[in-house]
């Protein structure tokens, strides 16, 4: 009987055993559809990093966290340097990066199925100043007890996968890589170029594996349910076979970014360029209304308009393609695209065309062929132009920051066109003083903006060097406005000028009344109360310089009268 009894417990023990083992293999089974398996070997720096701390579960241990999401941080090794010779490109000793996870609920109870993408930012220092590497990364996280586990087992060359893609395709990353090729220096190369960089022979040698503790991050601000969480953990890099560690272990501090709070920045940004752009059609409108005769639109230089024109056709498409790029942000950015191509479009390009009609007074009298040809060769040097800066801006991405500077340089030709013609007040104060300023806003937020969406870091160097490059021309033109358009020339390098103020013979008969304003003009006052025409004509000096704002001809006789 008691045998009996021994053997129902060994029974009972054996059958507790086997229960027991068949739970651990249904709760951490060895290789799951989808997913590589993780390697059975001693425990390495992660295992004793993650394991050696006090498990602490917040919510509850079956509270479960969604931890999908973009999480940014930054990188370090635990040592000072990279130790290990098999890729001495790692010269970097900390940098940036972006954390992009995807987690699945599956059908075993606190296990999610995990896909990620880990973009390092400033890892390799070498030749070919390959800034950056990106990492697919798969793995579980066991949420009762907050690990994350990654593996990256890239023994073989593959290439990306459609659910890489639909990580990449996040919107924070997408305009991340967006801004990234328009104002930062060699990424095209770095995306485009994989196969020659070191992350291919990365992908041959290394298997990269990350250990992770989740934690949730209490928020100062008032989003509701909103959660965010941070990740810190250890990310080695063990050689495939006997090779050794590929890099030294290295330290990966990252939190959730609030992408609602990264969406107002951006919107408040189409709002801010938006408003730029109802204040610059307004600037043109006074301008217009300023210089609106054929003398006065003859002052102004129609290369500095085109300028402008071609500045604000690439800011419309610009905003437009990042609105077709994040469908998310499309109402937005297409707003300021819309905008800008107002600008550009219609009230820019009617300037252009007023001021190309008025620098050709002859034509008016010709056929319409003759107009229609020269019509067509304005509009097509005008998008030829615009079609050619695109393929040179491509083609030196490099030297996006040299560009921009001449392409801020707009003032330039006005200034150069009031020397050499003498032009007097061809441009308004408003307008120079609002263009300039209005100009200036998106650059400053692009480079001076610590915080903006574009993620692009601050340079303060660069915005007091195009705001003083901006003042410096700005300044000019008012002085030639206010003090003359060669007040700043010397004497001795101007050009002969006709002297409007000049001595006359008065013993030859002449009309003495001004046909103008149908006065008498009193020749014993001062040379300087009237003019005297190169035609021998004379005028009130007050007449004849409003008659020459409206048209350069003698009123007389309809002689082409020079500058004054």
């Amino acid at each position: 009987m008691k045998k009996r009894q021994h053997l129902g417990v060994l029974g009972l023990g054996f059958e507790f055993q086997i229960i027991f083992w068949l739970s651990i293999w249904l709760v951490f089974p060895q290789q799951t559809v989808g997913l590589r398996p993780i390697r059975e070997k001693a425990r390495t720096w992660s295992d004793e990093w993650l394991f050696g701390r006090k498990q602490v579960p917040e919510g509850g241990r079956f509270s479960a966290w969604n931890i999908t999401g973009t999480y940014r941080g930054n990188w370090k090794f635990l040592d000072s340097l990279n130790s290990s010779s098999k890729f001495q490109d790692f010269q970097k000793s900390n940098g940036n990066s972006v954390v992009e996870l995807v987690a699945v609920p599956t059908k075993i109870t606190g296990v999610h199925y995990v896909q990620g993408v880990v973009l390092f930012h400033d890892v390799f220092d070498n030749e070919q100043n390959l800034g950056g590497a990106q990492i697919s990364l798969e793995g579980v996280y066991i949420w009762p007890f907050r690990q994350l586990r990654l593996v990256a087992n890239s023994g073989k060359e593959s290439d990306a996968g459609p659910d890489e893609n639909n990580l990449l395709s996040n919107p924070y990353h997408l305009l991340g890589i967006f801004s990234s090729q328009v104002f930062q220096e060699s990424t095209r190369d770095r995306l485009l170029q994989r196969k020659i960089s070191p992350r291919n022979e990365m992908d041959k040698h290394c298997n990269i594996e990350i250990a992770a503790q989740i934690s949730r991050v209490a928020s100062s601000e008032n989003n509701g349910d909103k959660n965010y969480y941070h990740m810190e953990g250890l990310m080695e890099s063990p050689g495939v076979g006997d090779d050794g560690d590929c890099f030294s272990p290295l330290f990966l501090n990252a939190t959730s970014v609030n992408v609602e709070v990264y969406y107002n920045k951006a919107v408040n940004y189409t709002l801010m360029v938006t408003f730029v752009s109802f204040l610059q059609v307004l600037l043109l409108i006074r301008q217009m209304e300023h210089g609106n005769t054929q003398s006065g639109a003859a002052k102004v230089s129609i290369v500095m308009i085109g300028h402008q024109a071609i500045m604000d056709a690439y800011l419309c498409l610009l905003h437009l393609t990042a609105g077709i790029l994040v469908e998310s942000l499309f109402n937005a950015f297409a707003t300021a695209a819309f905008f800008k191509f107002v600008v550009f479009s219609i009230f820019e390009m009617r300037y252009l065309l007023a001021i190309w009609k008025a620098t050709r007074p002859s034509n008016s009298g010709e056929g319409w062929e003759t107009m229609r040809r020269e019509l067509s060769f304005l509009y097509s040097r005008f998008y030829g132009i615009l079609l050619g800066g695109i393929l040179i801006m491509y083609e030196l991405h490099n030297y996006m920051r040299p560009i921009l500077l001449l392409m801020y340089s707009f003032w330039i030709p006005q200034i150069v066109t009031n020397v050499i013609r003498d032009s007097r007040k061809p441009l308004h104060p408003y307008y120079i003083v609002g263009m300039t300023a209005t100009r200036l806003a998106i650059p400053l937020y692009v480079f001076g903006c610590p915080h903006n969406f574009m993620r692009i870091g601050p340079s303060k160097v660069w915005c007091v060097c195009l705001c003083t490059f901006m003042g410096l021309q700005a300044a000019i033109l008012l002085l030639q406005h206010y003090f003359g358009s060669r007040c700043f020339v010397p004497r001795q390098m101007l050009p002969e000028k006709y002297n409007y103020h000049r001595r006359f013979n008065q013993d030859v008969s002449r009309n003495t009344d001004c046909v103008i304003c149908m006065t008498a003009i009193n020749l014993r006052q001062r040379t300087s109360d009237f003019m005297v025409t190169p035609c021998e004509h004379l005028f009130h000096t007050g007449c004849l310089q409003r008659w020459m704002d409206i048209k350069m001809e003698c009123p007389t006789c309809r002689r082409s009268l020079p500058p004054a």
